[in-house]
């Protein structure tokens, strides 16, 4: 029999990692960061719960760092087998590893000031650029739809996820005896009312289903209210000469929120005379984006011109400005009205965001949008909830911009959607093991699902199960 074992995105939201063994042949689905709280992202540096060198194949199911960031470390110690995604994630983690690598860098380095201080064991960084090099050798580009056997035992096929560019839902089909049995994964589903990327893809059958749970306890806004209360913030910060603020991701967010400003400039209802957006990694994930248009929903792709090149975002978009370097990034501290700053990184946990928020934050003239989710311990959770100070490089913040939380621009989908999704289950329903999602969207997903006649069972980390 085949087993899986699970050991990441068990306990949160983060740090996907499963291994399937069907007694010929391992695969890892997924080998992400642990991100959040300290105590969190300690799980890091822990000794890898398997064999390297027993692993016979990775495959991805999309670029975000709680998906693809811990592969580095696997190669740096030693992992030498295939790393298999689609295109577009090939292009995007290259971008987004060597970003990890240089941050992971930068950590250590400031720490160790701190141990040599205090006499202490300098620490060595998780990985290193020549380890995201290496690992970039490492992977394999292939097409949606297209089966590809992967390890002896293991054949794999990519449906479109529609969560961010190149993510993907994993079929795996497990070859045994005279019988071949069917996992899914379901990465992380795509927000079906988002703009640019195609809904998710229904799949009809399965043995085993691994599904993500991350706004399984609660529906997004509608769009068309989000959408309405964006356009009101604007208008608002329009008036009364304030900056907004907008801390976004870099893969995905930042191009739904481009693409909704590029609607509101075409209809004549943007009134800010220049947007800014404030991330290298960004403006690199942007371009690679609009070199993939043609992954994307027709109407959008249509709406901005239909073709693969940066330029079409800036004729859709002319008040987009790109700010590269750090002296662009410092010369907007000096913007104390009428602009829009999209920067990351999205949690307000590191980048250039922390700088604007220092400028911004005590001017109550000023808004900071949130259109992502806010990971439990992080300061834009915090800020969410309702903090009254914000610190930043030892200084304390006082809170008196406005604050606002546009779900509807999630990139998940939604309890309804995650649903509805199952719907497209035709066969006998699979056996449903609900990942990557906080305890309570777990069991509300649960809950809702037993409604629907689904028994789904929440895993718990280093569990192993055979099917």
């Amino acid at each position: 029999m085949a087993n899986l074992t699970f050991y990441g995105a068990i306990e949160g939201v983060t740090g996907s990692c499963y291994l399937l063994n069907n007694g010929k042949s391992k695969i890892l689905l997924d080998c992400g960061l642990f991100q959040g709280r300290r105590e969190e992202e300690e799980a890091n540096l822990k000794p890898l719960p398997f064999d390297i060198n027993e692993i016979d194949a990775v495959v991805l199911s999309h670029a975000h760092l709680d998906h693809s960031g811990r592969l580095p470390l696997l190669v740096g110690q030693g992992l030498s087998c295939p790393i298999y995604m689609t295109y577009a994630t090939r292009d995007l983690i290259e971008v987004l590893l060597k970003d990890a690598a240089s941050l992971q860098q930068r950590d250590a380095e400031w720490e160790n000031k701190r141990r040599r201080r205090s006499g202490k064991v300098e620490i060595e960084p998780l990985y290193n650029l020549n380890d995201v090099e290496d690992t970039l050798d490492l992977c394999k580009a292939i097409n949606y739809h297209q089966k590809n056997i992967v390890a002896p035992g293991f054949e794999i096929n990519y449906l479109d996820a529609g969560h961010i560019l190149g993510s993907a839902i994993v079929e795996v089909y497990i070859e045994e005896q005279s019988a071949v049995k069917k996992l899914v994964f379901s990465g992380d589903l795509g927000n079906s009312q988002a703009a640019l990327l195609q809904d998710p893809e229904l799949v009809a059958t399965a043995d085993v289903l691994l599904l993500e749970s991350t706004y399984g306890d609660r529906d997004h806004r509608p769009m068309d209210e989000t959408l309405q209360e964006f356009e009101d913030v604007l208008e608002d910060a329009s008036q009364n000469g304030g900056n907004i603020l907008i801390p976004s991701f870099a893969v995905g967010r930042t191009q739904e929120i481009l693409f909704r400003l590029g609607e509101l400039y075409q209809k004549g209802k943007l009134r800010q005379q220049v947007v800014y957006l404030d991330s290298p990694m960004a403006i690199a994930v942007t371009e690679i984006y609009h070199r993939y248009q043609n992954i994307f929903n027709p109407e959008d792709r249509s709406a901005m011109g239909g073709s693969n090149n940066q330029q079409s975002l800036h004729k859709f978009l002319p008040v987009l400005r790109y700010s590269s370097s750090t002296a662009e990034s410092m010369a907007l501290n000096n913007i104390d009205s009428g602009a829009i700053f999209i920067a990351g990184s999205g949690m307000c946990n590191g980048g250039r965001i922390r700088h604007h928020l220092k400028h911004n934050l005590w001017r109550q003239k000023s808004h900071v949008i949130f259109v992502g989710f806010q990971a439990m311990g992080t300061p834009g959770r915090a800020l969410v909830d309702g903090a009254k100070v914000f610190k930043i490089v030892g200084e304390e913040i006082a809170v008196k911009a406005k604050i606002h939380t546009m779900g509807g621009f999630s990139a998940h989908a939604s309890q309804s959607q995650l649903i509805d999704w199952l719907g497209g289950f035709t066969d006998k329903k699979p056996q449903l093991f609900l990942v990557h999602g906080e305890e309570n969207a777990k069991l509300t997903l649960q809950t809702a699902l037993k409604s629907k006649g689904w028994n789904s069972t929440i895993p718990t980390l280093n569990q192993c199960i055979q099917f």
